[in-house]
């Protein structure tokens, strides 16, 4: 280990602007990652806040007797979606409108206003699917006149964060086989330069696990170098767009952990295909 460490940082002292250039493509491609991720996770908080206030909200018909209702409502909350279910009786949401709006519901005679059920889901069962799930089980009572459980805003939400995951993952996979590319072909030269030293060594008896050590250390320290480019640059550009623009959240450390993982593993995946390569060559 101490030879593969003495030869891979030699490597940087030889080819110091290949290897920068080579960990700024790593860096570019997890800085790309990186910025889709920050929005990505943004856009999950705001989610997680709307889904918190996601509810269903069943509407009776007027002639609905109150043991139908008990009963409707006791088997509402055995659902094992739901978190919450609430009866709100004709009174109390006419009370409720008087409250948020009393000059149009302040002097009515006649309340115009149904009994209605509120159910509130589990925390992780508010997606689109389940919310829609519950809503057309809820619909099948009889006494269900109409619902509402706004399926459009949740929907394109959830796609919107669908949106952002997958253009992170198509432009960060994109630079990514650039800079395996631009690896290899430091790798290639590093081999081509030394290939009689390499022979020397093969003579004397030098496995090529040996041979290949210190040029995966080397594409392994690359891929962290180019990590911590990207971390960096990331992380200034979280704090101008929180300063210029909207606060933002910054990414879980679990993230930014997979992130140098990533980086690291990219530069060691890219030296490993070069070496296999070209050793056979020589």
């Amino acid at each position: 280990m101490r030879h593969a460490l003495r030869e891979a940082l030699a490597a940087f002292r030889r080819s110091p602007l290949l290897i920068v250039f080579s960990a700024a493509m790593i860096g570019l491609s997890l800085f790309t990652v990186g910025l889709f991720g920050i929005g990505a996770h943004n856009i999950r908080q705001v989610l997680d806040q709307i889904e918190s206030r996601v509810e269903i909200i069943a509407y009776l018909r007027d002639d609905i007797r109150d043991d139908a209702a008990e009963l409707m409502l006791a088997e509402i909350r055995a659902f094992p979606e739901v978190e919450q279910a609430t009866y709100v009786s004709r009174a109390q949401a006419l009370e409720r409108a008087r409250r948020e709006d009393p000059v149009i519901f302040a002097d009515l005679e006649v309340n115009p206003l149904p009994a209605s059920i509120e159910v509130r889901l589990q925390p992780g069962n508010r997606s689109p699917e389940i919310v829609e799930r519950v809503a057309t089980r809820i619909s099948g009572y009889p006494f269900v006149e109409d619902l509402n459980y706004g399926k459009e805003w949740v929907e394109r939400i959830y796609l919107l964060r669908r949106i952002a995951g997958a253009t992170a993952l198509v432009v960060g996979g994109a630079f990514a086989a650039v800079a395996i590319l631009i690896i290899g072909t430091a790798i290639r030269m590093a081999i081509f330069a030394r290939r009689e030293e390499i022979g020397i060594m093969r003579l004397v008896g030098a496995t090529d696990a040996f041979i290949s050590a210190p040029f995966l250390l080397e594409g392994l320290l690359t891929g962290l170098l180019g990590a911590g480019f990207a971390l960096s640059a990331t992380f200034t550009a979280y704090r101008v767009l929180t300063r210029a623009v909207f606060p933002l959240i910054w990414l879980p450390h679990s993230w930014v952990l997979i992130g140098i993982a990533a980086g690291g593993l990219l530069g060691l995946v890219a030296s490993a295909i070069s070496v296999r390569q070209h050793l056979r060559q020589l």
